[in-house]
């Protein structure tokens, strides 16, 4: 009996420790939250400063600017700036008729910085590129900040001089939804004959010189953290190109029928990774579009096609968008050189061409 009894005082005292008022910080919300207090639903939000406090711990310092709510009978305080990594924080609940507040002491730990995100991979991957070469694309291997994208990236001649506003600086920086690609436009003015800084300037990449694209260990990634190293890709220019991106002169290999080997598109050109990634189907001869994985051959000069089921005898095509470019941004029936820069990405013409084959 005696032990029924001091399990049921036990008892009492843990349930009225629980609904006795109590602060909590909710990290996922960055609010502060005074619990279990029944004065919060009679509470008018705007007099919540007068029960419930939060600033940094030390002395003779102000409370925190922030907004007070009531939510499910709980007195909310949200601060108007985000906590600071590395500092203490008290959080006060002086509640009325209570013998002694309600203290919270919170100490944000500071994150590890130690710099672990890398450039993956730039394309174009090849270290020959077209006079007229148009986009880079930067791969990370974690996702990065925006907003300062171009204090970062440099094109250095092979005597190391910086070369002089080599690149397209658009105010909203084009990035991937996962921010772990970057696009980095040379500035088409550069590039496009005509043009006033074509005449003022001249060309960004002369043929026959090499240069390095830069990417400086100073860009942060998302976590806040610098690159683990600085990144260079070296390469050399070709002559210009200025031809439209012909299927006559695509090779394909196709498989045999009955198999799910892979079907390969071989270009007489490396072409730009990203659109191809997505601007290229196979369908059937009744315009089906046959389902399957794509990966893109080395040097972008091919692109792999593996079916989900097996190949049937047949007749197939090769589906193109007409925006697939080639590295110096000619398209299907539009070199880049009179094209119209604003239609490169955003309002292409969606339309198609095919390349018909067979398979036996």
């Amino acid at each position: 009996m005696l032990v029924v009894v001091a399990r049921g005082v036990l008892a009492a005292c843990l349930l009225l420790f629980l609904q006795s008022p109590s602060i909590r910080f909710d990290s996922g919300r960055n609010l502060f939250l005074l619990e279990n207090w029944s004065g919060a639903a009679q509470l008018w939000p705007e007099r919540g400063k007068e029960v419930f406090t939060v600033s940094v711990d030390a002395p003779n310092v102000p409370p925190l600017l922030g907004r007070y709510r009531i939510e499910n009978k709980t007195l909310i305080f949200e601060p108007q700036f985000p906590l600071q990594p590395g500092v203490s924080y008290r959080a006060v609940a002086k509640i009325p008729g209570a013998t002694a507040p309600v203290f919270l002491l919170l100490r944000i730990p500071k994150p590890n910085m130690t710099p672990t995100t890398v450039v993956d991979r730039v394309y174009p991957s090849s270290n020959v590129l077209p006079e007229n070469q148009l986009k880079f694309y930067i791969h990370f291997s974690s996702p990065m900040a925006r907003g300062s994208a171009y204090d970062h990236v440099s094109l250095v001649d092979a005597s190391g001089k910086k070369v002089e506003k080599p690149f397209l600086e658009l105010g909203e920086e084009l990035w991937d939804p996962s921010g772990r690609r970057f696009t980095l436009f040379i500035d088409p003015g550069r590039i496009k004959r005509g043009l006033l800084s074509h005449h003022e300037l001249g060309v960004a990449l002369l043929e026959g010189k090499r240069y390095s694209l830069v990417v400086s260990k100073e860009w942060k990634d998302a976590q806040g953290r610098l690159l683990a190293s600085d990144f260079k890709k070296t390469f050399t220019v070709g002559p210009a190109d200025r031809n439209t991106v012909d299927l006559k002169s695509w090779t394909v290999r196709a498989p045999a029928a009955g198999t799910r080997n892979v079907l390969t598109v071989v270009f007489p050109e490396p072409m730009d990774h990203a659109i191809l990634e997505r601007e290229l189907d196979v369908v059937t001869e009744a315009g089906a579009v046959i389902k399957g994985g794509v990966s893109v051959g080395s040097g972008e000069k091919s692109w792999i096609f593996t079916p989900d089921a097996a190949w049937k005898s047949g007749t197939y095509s090769i589906r193109a968008g007409t925006s697939l470019a080639d590295l110096a941004g000619n398209m299907i029936d539009r070199p880049f050189e009179i094209d119209v820069f604003e239609r490169v990405d955003n309002n292409l013409d969606r339309t198609t061409r095919s390349l018909q084959f067979k398979i036996n």
